[in-house]
């Protein structure tokens, strides 16, 4: 699986996994009960910025995070221009974007087989539901690395095009992507399907 662990010594690579997603979990979900005003897109944005200035993460990776999210920010700040406003529009768009980096702090810091792990451990009760814990751990997995994925695959494809001199036409960009992105889909599917996942 492909995965955006980034081995190192901060704080939040020290913490164990499951406390870890504990505690991730309860800042978005902090963040997402704070009221659509000025301020409170200003301390959303502030407890983005604590969790990430620790050694071996940095702002330049939150940057770069929030730089792979920035259509979903793009898409989600003008609906919420157009139907409601400047100030819950920025309030909402910062709220969506602390979510998607907090995510990717959990990725970036914890090894890609302790999140399984620790998901499916989080997962049993399900079990009580008839839904298998050990399948729901993985689609969450490969959800949380789909996103990365898809902009390591439009950054390939972009290099290519100007290794060849090509222009930045949506139209030359649009056809190798697709045939990238589900060439990958494929392979995952294949691999999920030789560990016994339908």
């Amino acid at each position: 699986m492909v995965t955006l662990y980034r081995p190192g010594d901060s704080p939040w690579h020290r913490l164990r996994p499951g406390p870890k997603m504990a505690l991730l979990l309860l800042i978005v979900l902090g963040v997402c009960l704070l009221p659509v005003t000025w301020w409170a897109a200003g301390v959303m944005t502030g407890v983005c910025l604590v969790c990430y200035a620790v050694p071996d993460v940095g702002m330049r990776e939150l940057g770069r995070q929030l730089f792979t999210a920035r259509w979903i920010l793009g898409v989600t700040l003008a609906g919420q221009l157009i139907f409601l406003g400047p100030e819950s529009a920025a309030a909402n768009t910062v709220r969506v974007a602390v979510a998607c980096a907090l995510a990717a702090l959990l990725a970036l810091t914890t090894p890609a087989t302790e999140l399984l792990e620790t998901i499916e451990r989080a997962m049993a009760p399900l079990a009580w539901l008839r839904i298998d814990p050990r399948r729901a751990a993985l689609t969450l997995s490969v959800t949380l690395s789909t996103l990365p994925v898809l902009a390591t695959l439009a950054r390939d494809v972009r290099e290519a095009q100007r290794a060849r001199g090509g222009g930045r036409s949506l139209r030359h960009f649009a056809m190798p992507f697709l045939v990238m992105a589900l060439k990958h889909a494929d392979e995952l599917g294949d691999a999920l399907a030789a560990r016994g996942v339908r």
